[in-house]
């Protein structure tokens, strides 16, 4: 079987393995493994529900009900050209795809900008919050500046030159450095899976206007801050101690200090947690579910 085809039906099992939701007539993929407590994982880019695949199994395995979402714009969700593509606005969209999935109450977990959309839907949904997770992501959206990585997709004309450039051949190495290789367990068609689940029908024109709404507003980071400060929910933070992208001692420092944590966790991987020591996270991330529970 050729490359291409092994990548086509990588993502039509990922495609079967989940469900289509119409939110605000936008059709939304996600995933939602088992039964039990919900534990809602929030992706960043340029992923998708995708990079949670054998957490949310695990998750399962667990006794939890695991669910991710592909935002608007990423995955094998819609890309509708006239959505305001802001972590606020995401953070509304994925309230009313969890109430279309039945969802009541939540264990949460944040990754990446899902950190910032997800605090936003922790502060403002407090209620529903039995406990949040929070990998390698950042709080302080005002002072935050993208990794190098990351910064020519802010850019007109470059940004859309650096897409093109995104392809079966570069991407491997791209996410090699970020920890994620063959050497994880990880088929070569499934690193080359995210290009595509990325581009789509698109050509990844809605992941540019993320990249290019990151909200950096005074009132929006007393909002993150309000999700992880003394809250009525128990926050745990694990990390990814090599992230070349999110460091430990910066961001990974400056999220104890906001959430008021006398320690935070650590795991043996770069930047993608979920792909490197899946594993090992879902172990975690269950097993604070539980003591959460043991607390209400």
């Amino acid at each position: 079987m050729k490359t291409q085809e092994k990548i086509k039906k990588i993502i039509q099992v990922h495609e079967n393995s989940g469900t289509y939701l119409s939110v605000d007539g936008i059709k939304t993929f996600a995933l939602d493994y088992g039964k039990g407590e919900a534990i809602v994982c929030i992706h960043g880019v340029p992923t998708s529900s995708f990079l949670y695949r054998k957490v949310l199994t695990e998750l399962a395995a667990k006794n939890y009900r695991g669910i991710a979402i592909d935002l608007p714009g990423l995955g094998l969700s819609a890309r509708p050209e006239d959505f305001e593509y802001t972590f606020s606005n995401f953070s509304r969209f994925l309230k009313k795809a969890l109430a279309q999935l039945n969802v009541e109450k939540f264990h949460l977990v944040v990754h990446d900008i899902g950190g910032p959309i997800g605090f936003a839907l922790a502060a403002t949904n407090m209620e529903k919050i039995l406990s949040l997770t929070i990998l390698n992501t950042w709080v302080d959206v005002v002072n935050f500046k993208k990794p190098l990585p990351m910064r020519p997709f802010e850019k007109k004309i470059l940004g859309e030159a650096e897409l093109k450039l995104l392809t079966h051949t570069t991407w491997p190495l791209m996410f090699s450095t970020l920890g994620v290789n063959n050497d994880d367990g990880i088929r070569e068609e499934e690193i080359k899976a995210y290009v595509d689940l990325l581009k789509r029908e698109d050509d990844g024109k809605a992941f540019l206007k993320i990249m290019r709404n990151f909200e950096d507003s005074e009132e929006f980071r007393r909002l993150c801050i309000k999700a992880v400060k003394d809250t009525p929910y128990p926050v745990q933070v694990i990390w990814g101690e090599d992230d070349p992208a999110l460091s430990l001692k910066e961001y990974g420092e400056e999220i104890k200090k906001y959430a008021d944590l006398k320690f935070f966790k650590t795991l043996p991987s770069k930047h993608f947690l979920q792909e490197e020591v899946w594993k090992e996270l879902a172990a975690e991330i269950a097993a604070f579910a539980g003591s959460a529970d043991t607390r209400s």
